[in-house]
């Protein structure tokens, strides 16, 4: 299992490394002075081939549409129709606004060793939420230690600058100290996860079982 992980680390440290150049990020995200949130999605907790259509627009439109319309935490997951698990085929930015899909996703991201990604990002989410400020030190200092310091098992693929921004905030911890990061993480599942996701046992099978109960009703 070690081996196939550190595998995978190497493939999403490669990916992470092109985000820049690749994925241009709305011209808010980052700017600390405005407090703007990155993201405003929220899932439910741990107790939240077809290819990936135009990514070169998808950043900053599906983090628009996610900052107007937030998901409220904890969520519980339902049975989802054959037309949602359809257009979880088509669109991330709807895969990760659903209860059951993200919990699928999930499931994928674990059976690859990589479910810390979501788990990070599921951690910044639960951040954002935070207004106490003392708490906010705690949450941030928690969320370094499990998935930034290289010395964790759950360290996430971060490039060099995103990781420079965060040692800079950590400085003055706030809500939106890894929004930087959090792009990254999204944009790194978005581009390298959510493809294989797509051809994998989890989305197939699921389609298939919707497809059934529904020609059965």
């Amino acid at each position: 299992m070690g081996s196939e992980r550190m595998e995978m680390r190497k493939r999403q440290t490669s990916v992470s490394q092109e985000t820049p150049s690749s994925v241009q990020a709305p011209p808010e995200i980052g700017n600390r002075g405005s407090n703007a949130c990155c993201f405003c999605w929220c899932c439910c907790c741990s107790c939240s081939c077809l290819t990936v259509r135009n990514q070169d627009e998808t950043t900053g439109a599906v983090l628009h549409e996610l900052r107007s319309d937030p998901i409220s935490n904890c969520e519980e997951s339902s049975t989802p129709t054959v037309e949602e698990v359809k257009a979880w085929g088509k669109s991330f930015e709807k895969l990760m606004r659903a209860p059951t899909g993200r919990n699928v996703f999930r499931e994928f991201l674990q059976s690859e060793f990589s479910d810390e990604n979501i788990l990070f990002w599921l951690a910044c989410e639960d951040l954002k939420q935070e207004s106490n400020d003392s708490i906010i030190q705690e949450k941030v200092k928690r969320i370094y230690e499990d998935y930034v310091s290289i010395l964790s098992p759950k360290e996430v693929s971060l490039d060099s600058r995103v990781r420079e921004l965060i040692n800079r905030n950590m400085l003055e911890p706030s809500q939106y100290s890894f929004d930087d990061a959090q792009l990254q993480i999204y944009t790194l599942m978005y581009r390298d996860s959510y493809p294989r996701f797509l051809n994998s046992a989890f989305y197939k099978d699921l389609l298939e079982s919707v497809s059934q109960k529904s020609a059965e009703a």
